[in-house]
């Protein structure tokens, strides 16, 4: 298979850079037919390093959230670092949950495209993973967040003593895991408590970008009206077999990667600067309580974000002090 130089200088910047490879672990990649390219670009970057490079190809899953299959899942327990470039996400599934409780690196590369790679590895993840921590740390002292948008969204949820994520990029120590490419600071809401209306205006997983916006409303933190054009149809049809918990307030999460832009893959669209977004399904592995095969993301463009009452966002403009060279991040 034949890899561009560029497309295999992204994949160890990954492998190396971000993923911390050390001299003897042994790497599992994943992938499926859609990704198959990134797969291997990922395994020869791992194999040009000196290390054992097992490369395995499952079924496309049904939804972002199924598990691999047993015997991948239990693979993953056994190495030490794991790359999931799949065309739906291995992220929010217990076979991760898993193989990050027993110490494995873990990135996941959910509908990753070789022009993705390619942007969005040249990123500072140095200065992402700055940028992202003060977010972060800004989240952990708020009780309640408000997020309004030119675009209809007008929505308020309790985030009190749940703890933020930062996805850095830089997943060196045993047990890090999260997205590749990356940048974003998220958290799970308190379940049930959400409402207002979400007006995804950007891009949604498992459609990509929209021709039209989606409006959700949200009561006591569940997604109960879905309408729009078309792919607000698509959205229902993704949910229905999951039924109620799929419709969980899951996520919300900010873009901190200033090298993203909106490609229509989800991967990439919820790390824009400027942007924020809100999950519906599991959340399991962001310290919620709900289990469920299914997390979809809404991006929300140019949006203004209040913790508490102090404006952290406006206008999609980031007002918190980071960093990155003394200026506004």
């Amino acid at each position: 298979m034949e890899i561009s130089k560029e497309l295999l200088s992204a994949a160890k910047v990954a492998v190396v850079d971000c993923m911390g490879l050390k001299p003897g672990e042994t790497v599992l990649i994943i992938t499926d037919e859609p990704l198959r390219k990134i797969g291997h670009a990922l395994w020869r970057a791992t194999k040009e390093q000196g290390n054992e490079a097992i490369l395995t190809e499952i079924i496309p899953r049904k939804s972002n959230g199924e598990n691999p299959p047993p015997a991948v899942a239990e693979l993953m327990t056994k190495v030490d670092l794991v790359l999931c470039p799949t065309s739906k996400s291995l992220t929010h599934t217990d076979a991760r949950r898993a193989a990050s409780a027993v110490g494995v690196r873990i990135g996941t590369l959910p509908g990753v495209t070789e022009e993705i790679m390619v942007r969005c590895m040249n990123a500072d993840y140095n200065a992402i993973a700055d940028r992202t921590h003060g977010v972060c740390r800004r989240m952990e002292q708020a009780k309640m967040v408000r997020v309004t948008a030119p675009g209809g969204t007008d929505i308020t949820f309790p985030i009190a003593g749940r703890k933020a994520h930062a996805s850095t990029g830089l997943f060196r120590e045993k047990g890090l895991w999260g997205n590749l490419p990356t940048g974003e600071a998220y958290l799970a809401p308190v379940e049930g408590e959400a409402n207002g209306v979400v007006v995804v205006d950007g891009s949604m997983a498992g459609i990509g970008k929209l021709s039209a916006p989606i409006r959700i409303v949200v009561r006591d933190g569940y997604a109960e009206e879905i309408t729009g054009g078309p792919e607000a149809a698509v959205l229902q049809r993704l949910l229905e077999p999951h039924g109620k918990p799929a419709r969980t307030v899951a996520e919300f999460g900010i873009g901190t990667n200033d090298k993203a832009i909106l490609s229509g893959v989800i991967l990439e669209d919820e790390k824009v600067m400027g942007t924020i977004h809100i999950a519906f399904g599991d959340n399991a592995s962001m310290g919620g309580s709900v289990h469920v095969a299914s997390h979809l993301d809404g991006l929300i463009l140019t949006p203004t974000v209040k913790f508490d009452e102090e404006e952290v966002m406006r206008d999609g403009k980031l007002l918190i002090e980071g960093k990155v060279g003394g200026v506004r991040a």
